[in-house]
């Protein structure tokens, strides 16, 4: 079923005993985002508000909102926390902001026991493969090269995918209603690194000359962030801590790859460069 059809999810919450809501569903590829921008704020801040109204109608225990670090907009220096301002700098993180802002208003008027986390980039098994570590992984292992938009400094903190699953269920047991929790890690590598790392590990070479031969620099998109820097005292004062090392979770998602690549529906699609859009095309109609 889709959130954005209020009849199907009234008729969830009629039919199902559900006592917990975990909200994942969203848009969340950013380069998409700015050209479909209308579908992106549709789906992420109009469904979220249809599901939260139904959770609140059907009187459920704990409704939980995944949203991500890319509502603080970039910092060059010091860490967000959970205060820190929402300056998001792209369509998909506007509209995941303003999504926070109708889960947040159901606290404020209802008391109804909503959390909301926002969480650094997820790497993975089973991950599809528009996001970008799959998707360089999956280019390299077909002899075709990373697209690296700009000049590839833009550093992202990666979060192997258990450790997500052990901070939600943190967060399911734990976590207060009313608060937001940041879900991050202190492992960060830019985006050029990334691919580097990758290419040392797919096509087994260390040479800077064969790397940069795997490496297709490309004009950037309009807005791009260098960093999101997170503090998550909150979530460790809850237990939780990431455990997974860098080089034991991209191993098991290279060799994951190597075997359901194409068990994807459209993944070759999924490996095509993302058109630059203009700053203006975020306006059209999707």
């Amino acid at each position: 079923g889709d959130i954005c059809d209020p009849d199907f999810i009234k008729q969830l919450f009629e039919t199902e005993k559900i006592d917990i809501v975990l909200h994942f569903a969203a848009q969340t590829h950013v380069d998409l985002s700015f050209w479909r921008a209308l579908e992106f704020t549709y789906v992420n801040v109009y469904g979220t508000n249809v599901l939260v109204a139904a959770a609140h109608e059907a009187n459920v225990e704990k409704f939980v909102y995944v949203s991500t670090d890319e509502v603080y907009g970039g910092s060059t220096d010091g860490e967000f926390d959970e205060s820190s301002p929402k300056r998001p700098t792209n369509p998909y993180a506007s509209s995941k902001a303003a999504a926070e802002c109708f889960v947040q208003s159901y606290w404020e008027r209802y008391q109804f026991p909503v959390v909301i986390t926002r969480s650094s980039n997820v790497y993975g098994p089973h991950q599809y493969p528009e996001k970008v570590i799959p998707k360089f992984i999956s280019l390299l292992q077909q002899n075709r090269k990373c697209c690296i938009h700009g000049s590839g400094l833009q550093r992202r903190n990666f979060l192997y995918a258990t450790d997500v699953v052990e901070a939600f269920l943190t967060v399911l047991k734990a976590g207060k209603p009313g608060e937001i929790y940041n879900i991050g890690t202190n492992f960060e590598m830019s985006i050029a690194q990334l691919a580097k790392e990758l290419i040392r590990l797919i096509k087994k070479t260390s040479s800077e000359s064969e790397m940069e031969h795997w490496m297709d620099y490309v004009k950037d998109r309009p807005t791009n962030d260098l960093r999101y820097p997170m503090n998550s005292e909150k979530m460790h004062n809850l237990g939780w801590r990431p455990k997974v090392p860098w080089k034991e979770g991209i191993k098991k998602t290279i060799e994951w790859y190597k075997e359901n690549f194409h068990n994807w529906k459209n993944s070759e699609k999924a490996l095509e460069p993302f058109r630059v859009a203009e700053p203006c095309t975020q306006l059209s109609d999707p």
